[in-house]
């Protein structure tokens, strides 16, 4: 057999690890496997900042100017990290984010530019969002003939649209101009779920590539010591504890937890956690104290080595998300509560990929979604009912067996960087 040289590969996207939600994590788990493969990287992204809307230390004295970070490993690999300098508004809207991206794209775009007198990448591969850095990977394929690997983690674009973000019809029309050029001059493109493969494919007019997201199935597992798990995170043993983890945004759609802890506030032992940060928290907070909602607790986010058994002592996982975006972004969270074997309740069009996967495999609970009155009846029924075993078991082995990162990424290592 072949060996397989390794490659030289050029990673373009703001987020990226040490951020330990979102985008960034996946990026950050790709680009370290790749370079423990023996690969030699180069990553260009921001200075961390998500879900904060913040850059972090020990990174912030240094955020308005380039930092260089190099990693080498024992296969030969390597990895050199360009943290460039990037606008983060500390309250996001869509001019904003415009200017977050817009921002980075130029940041990146001029500290990439002398790599084009340099030995040349084999590979670049951008990831959306930011859709716009996929023209800095055309720009490379078409200057030093690189292959092009252009990943969709959320369409944004579309995302904007439906959501109501941008509502100009010029300027979304431009945006799918600059898109379409992109897809056209890229040699993979790239997406989470099926359900985004068929919106993509529909526009992009070539064939797309499944490189779904991953979880770390030796690090997140299933616990049972349930009540001492509790009492570690400051609740009684019997108490019902329903876990919302994630980005905490307006988008999200969160007021319905609140909502539901309204509703069934006369079930004393049923206690409600909102999760993690981000610029709608206070807003909750403030909401939630007006409501005089006893029964929600908001907890930071939690550092990696406390998650596992954070995410253990749940009884229940909420998957929010809004009825637009469900076949638009697959969310991440939801493979991580899979790993540990978690009971999950997801909001989710039946028409979506997401509804269609849940349902096959039967590893979690569906509801409609933005419908209260079926949220709130969905948690009441999961607490009433104590019968839920079989889709915790589901749940971990669908894990198992179609989510551990090793198997995902070598598919895309022998299938895509090697074709």
């Amino acid at each position: 057999m072949e060996l397989k040289k390794s490659k030289r590969i050029l990673f373009i996207g703001y987020n990226f690890s040490p951020e330990l939600t979102g985008i960034g994590k996946y990026s950050g788990e790709m680009m370290h496997w790749l370079a423990q493969e023996g690969h030699h990287c180069c990553v260009f992204t921001a200075y961390p900042y998500y879900p904060y809307w913040k850059v972090q230390e020990p990174y912030r004295k240094n955020r308005f100017w380039y930092k260089k970070e190099t990693k080498h490993y024992e296969s030969g690999g390597r990895l050199n990290i360009i943290r460039c300098p990037m606008y983060v508004p500390n309250k996001p809207n869509g001019l904003k984010r415009m200017l977050l991206d817009t921002s980075f794209s130029i940041s990146a775009l001029l500290a990439s530019t002398p790599m084009l007198f340099q030995k040349k990448f084999d590979w670049v591969i951008t990831v959306a969002p930011s859709f716009q850095l996929g023209l800095i990977g055309v720009f490379q394929k078409k200057i030093r003939g690189a292959k092009h690997l252009y990943h969709i983690q959320d369409m944004q674009i579309e995302a904007a649209q439906d959501l109501g973000i941008i509502k100009s019809n010029r300027l979304l029309k431009m945006l799918y101009k600059v898109e379409h050029f992109i897809f056209k001059n890229t040699d993979v493109i790239s997406s989470i779920s099926e359900g985004m493969i068929d919106r993509i494919g529909k526009k992009a007019h070539k064939p797309i590539s499944l490189f779904p997201n991953w979880t770390e199935t030796n690090y997140f597992f299933p616990i049972k010591e349930k009540d001492l798990l509790k009492k570690k995170f400051g609740f009684k043993s019997d108490d019902y504890v329903v876990l919302y983890s994630g980005a905490i945004g307006e988008k999200q759609g969160l007021e319905a937890i609140l909502e539901t802890a309204k509703a069934l506030k006369s079930y004393n032992n049923l206690q409600f956690i909102i999760c993690g940060t981000g610029p709608y928290k206070e807003i909750l907070k403030n909401r939630a104290e007006h409501m005089k909602l006893y029964n929600v607790n908001f907890m930071p986010l939690q550092p990696k080595e406390e998650f596992n058994a954070f995410l253990n002592m749940a009884d229940m996982h909420l998957v929010i998300q809004k009825e637009k975006a469900s076949d638009l972004v697959m969310p991440s969270k939801l493979t991580t509560i899979l790993a540990v074997g978690g009971l999950a309740l997801i909001t989710a069009n039946a028409k979506s990929t997401l509804h269609k996967v849940v349902c096959k495999y039967r590893m979690g609970l569906l509801v409609s979604a933005e419908n209260q009155e079926a949220l709130n009846t969905g948690i009441l029924e999961a607490y009433l009912n104590t019968n839920n075993h079989y889709i915790k078991e589901a749940a971990r082995t669908y894990a198992e067996q179609y989510l551990a990162i090793d198997n995902i990424m070598h598919t895309f290592n022998n299938r895509l960087l090697y074709e």
